[in-house]
């Protein structure tokens, strides 16, 4: 019987003393996706992936991971799970290969059967020539992939990463995010919790947003994009044209209001039809006769998404 959701979290609820660090915390994962769970520290984003990964019980709510209910077959889940935490879980002294030949055998393989497994694994994230090094020589880059290696041992259905790149430079990043979109293309279903919101956007068809426990908004990046608004753009002038001016053409040609910076000589305006509201932007200041001396088209950013819906659950509560 084919799964519709990978994941699936009901009204999950964990209190630690008089602190919810999940409270109803609700989610659905389809299968073979990466999907993003984001929130502030203490949002209750590691607490939601140790419930699901059976490393504590909850206090109340259902879940179901790869078809098994949480509670009744958690054996079952474990063996369809893997997780990498936030603490690289691979021993220095050994090398890469001797790593993942060992996490094998931990999860039940046979001595060939972990060695093939683990020379497949090295392969596929590029750290063959790397297999006999001690781990202690590994770059930051290299000893997380090595770390989403040993969570794949299994051939898992489900892959927890729990803040993955945390302290890597920008070049360590990129590897550790080809490998995250590599297992998620050959079937795995990736959740993802991370602070880098860029993260989030580069990585996952879907997003939750959580804080204080629980589920504030979900969707695609895009879609939450939206909700604080279009696209905009920003028409930087010389000295010599009239900023007032040009300020109001660009209001009347796209029907929204314009901001304007005299520091900057910048106007800015929304662009609610998207792109195509920049033929009227060129039209207005062709009218004018005014060259720009910078045109900037940007469009919301999660970060937006993320302060505009935090600072609105602030407010209400």
């Amino acid at each position: 019987m084919a799964i519709n959701h990978t994941l699936i979290a009901d009204g999950l609820r964990k209190r630690y003393g008089d602190v919810f660090a999940l409270d109803g915390f609700d989610l659905r994962v389809p299968p073979g996706v990466i999907h993003g769970l984001l929130g502030p520290n203490g949002a209750g984003k590691t607490t939601a992936i140790k419930a699901l990964a059976t490393l504590i019980d909850v206090d109340s709510g259902s879940a179901s991971v790869a078809g098994f209910d949480l509670r009744t077959q958690a054996g079952q889940v474990r063996r369809r799970i893997g997780l990498v935490g936030q603490n690289a879980a691979v021993d220095e002294i050994l090398g890469g290969r001797q790593n993942l030949v060992m996490f094998g055998r931990l999860y039940g393989l046979r001595k060939a059967a972990a060695r093939a497994r683990a020379d497949q694994l090295l392969d596929t994230f590029g750290l063959t020539k790397a297999a006999d090094r001690a781990v202690s020589t590994y770059s930051g880059g290299m000893r997380r992939r090595l770390d989403i290696a040993a969570g794949l041992i299994p051939t898992p259905a489900v892959l927890f990463l729990d803040e993955p790149t945390t302290g890597l430079d920008p070049r360590a990043r990129n590897e550790v995010w080809n490998s995250i979109r590599e297992t998620a293309a050959r079937g795995t279903t990736v959740l993802l919790t991370t602070q880098y919101l860029d993260e989030a956007d580069q990585l996952a068809a879907e997003i939750t947003v959580m804080n204080h426990g629980k589920v504030i908004a979900g969707g695609p990046p895009d879609v939450l994009k939206r909700q604080v608004g279009g696209d905009r753009v920003t028409v930087t002038v010389a000295p010599r044209d009239p900023l007032d001016e040009v300020a109001r053409r660009l209001s009347a040609a796209v029907g929204e209001p314009a901001v304007t910076d005299a520091d900057t000589r910048g106007v800015t305006v929304e662009l609610r039809t998207g792109v195509t509201g920049l033929a009227g932007v060129v039209r207005a200041l062709d009218e004018l006769a005014v060259t720009p001396e910078d045109l900037v088209l940007r469009r919301p950013t999660l970060d937006e998404v993320f302060l505009n819906l935090t600072d609105q659950e602030a407010t209400a509560r």
